[in-house]
């Protein structure tokens, strides 16, 4: 059985090491790697969109970076419990006609015993911004 370390219970360092490895591995902006961190039947709302499994998670990611460039995220921990963690994040892109966005949002995570995210649940609201009012 595959395992994605730290693995539940969660104290908080484990925590914060669980969201500091989701970062590194959104902005490679590897949708095939990304998805080995998900459950084969991994759970998904992200704004409207709603995702079960690896495969359609890789789709969106797909989609998402075409549409999303230069791509930059930073989390940041909330909360947790034994197999949950909540999540702030921010992150920065351009769309192809070169208009910058900030993306705020929160997320709910909950891990299977192997640490493995079976739910992920996110909340994102986008804001338009210039290039100079950048932070990440």
């Amino acid at each position: 059985m595959e395992k994605k370390y730290p693995l539940p219970p969660f104290t908080e360092e484990t925590a914060k090491q669980k969201i500091q490895a989701a970062e590194d591995a959104w902005n490679s902006k590897k949708p095939a790697k990304i998805a080995l961190a998900y459950s084969p039947d991994s759970e998904w709302r992200n704004r409207i969109a709603f995702l079960q499994g690896r495969a359609e998670i890789v789709a969106f990611l797909q989609g998402k970076w075409e549409k999303e460039l230069d791509y930059k995220l930073k989390k940041s921990y909330w909360a947790h419990t034994d197999n949950k963690i909540a999540v702030r994040f921010e992150y920065e892109w351009r769309d192809a006609v070169g208009q910058w966005y900030r993306a705020y949002g929160n997320e709910n995570w909950e891990f299977d015993e192997n640490g493995l995210m079976e739910k992920r649940f996110a909340s994102i609201n986008d804001l338009p911004i210039r290039e100079e009012d950048r932070h990440l």
